[in-house]
């Protein structure tokens, strides 16, 4: 593997579901420390990473989030099954029969959403999905002793199972959680690429927590900030698989990144939106156009700090997203990189006061 595909391997790999992000935090920070003036955290926990290019430019943020969905315990039985919560929005259809890991204080746990045999369902519960608070988890243990013995506890997180996977056609990518790792990696790569560049702002590259639950790290971190231009980077719906139609979702997996116009948590920034479709047209770099009528990222959050941040979200067209398992392309990633970087040199002091009130 080279060093991106090793990077996003070790992103995805990492287990964090809101609320307990530090694993996937430690890896952002390895990766994105040695590009960045300065590193701290806010104290929800979103990490955030300071580029200076001229100290008294325009302040940018790049947030992408650390989360991923999952679950939490919140019992065990006698038998030493683990009843749980969802953590982040999931459908029951994707969950049943799947492998997850429990994290504890004596390390992981592996396990499997419980299903019965369909041998014994009567022919009117095979139709019908199994409601969540009907599932359990089975970690292989003979009692809640037992399972106690393991380190389980409730509260404990629960994330799903999928190892980082190169397809046979080597720009499709299979993991877990690339909601959002994908914006994670591409703050880091951003302000890889901005290394020994000059650039007229200051850049912050920010992996946020708890986005799954409200776009809560976004808000923390954004007070903390203070940017005067945002980008929410994140994955979109992918609409080019069997069944899903023009109407339901327009991007195809490797047609570009997504400008996203609309979403539940926010209508994008005209000015800013049009800024960097320009610049990728000069630059021939290839987007499409998306609107969801539900769903948002951090830039729903973001765009409502203080007095208001332009804010525009970017995102990676990913198919199977909020399951086990997601496939995107990498070539949306790199060039979802190449937009942001190109639009950050050309951000300063003039440009983002044009962006913010000419519109």
């Amino acid at each position: 593997m080279d060093e991106r595909l090793n990077m996003l391997k070790e992103l995805t790999d990492a287990n964090g579901i809101p609320g307990n992000e530090k694993e996937v935090r430690d890896v952002m920070t390895k990766h994105i420390a040695p590009y960045a003036d300065e590193v701290t955290k806010d104290r929800l926990g979103s990490l955030v990473a300071k580029k200076v290019g001229d100290e008294n430019g325009p302040k940018i943020m790049i947030a992408g989030h650390l989360d991923e969905i999952g679950f939490m315990v919140t019992s065990i039985d006698d038998k030493g099954f683990l009843r749980f919560q969802t953590v982040g929005g999931w459908w029951e259809q994707v969950m049943l029969a799947q492998r997850v890991t429990v994290m504890t204080n004596k390390g992981n746990v592996p396990g499997v959403v419980g299903s019965k045999p369909p041998h014994i369902l009567p022919p009117e519960a095979r139709r019908k999905p199994v409601d969540k608070k009907d599932m359990f988890i089975d970690i292989g243990a003979s009692s809640k002793e037992e399972a106690l013995e393991f380190g389980v506890r409730p509260g404990d997180s629960v994330v799903p199972v999928c190892e980082f996977t190169v397809m046979k056609n080597e720009k499709y990518l299979m993991a877990k959680a690339w909601d959002n790792r994908i914006g994670c990696a591409i703050a880091i790569d951003v302000l890889r690429e901005l290394k020994g560049v000059k650039h007229p702002n200051v850049v912050y590259g920010v992996g946020t927590v708890q986005e799954e639950v409200g776009l809560r790290g976004a808000r923390t971190s954004a007070h903390l900030i203070e940017p005067d231009i945002a980008f929410g980077v994140d994955v979109g719906i992918a609409g080019d698989t069997p069944g899903v139609t023009e109407k339901e979702a327009l991007a195809k997996m490797g047609e570009g990144p997504q400008i996203v116009l609309y979403d539940a948590s926010m209508i994008s920034h005209k000015g800013l939106r049009d800024f960097v479709t320009d610049i990728a047209d000069e630059q021939s770099i290839p987007y499409q156009f998306d609107a969801m009528a539900g769903g948002g990222t951090d830039s729903g959050a973001i765009h409502l700090t203080a007095n208001g941040v332009p804010a525009l979200s970017i995102t990676v067209a990913t198919r199977y997203i909020h399951t086990h398992a997601a496939i995107l392309h990498r070539d949306d990633y790199e060039n979802a990189v190449k937009l942001i970087v190109e639009v950050i040199k050309k951000l300063d002091h003039d440009t983002v006061k044009a962006i913010t009130f000419d519109y």
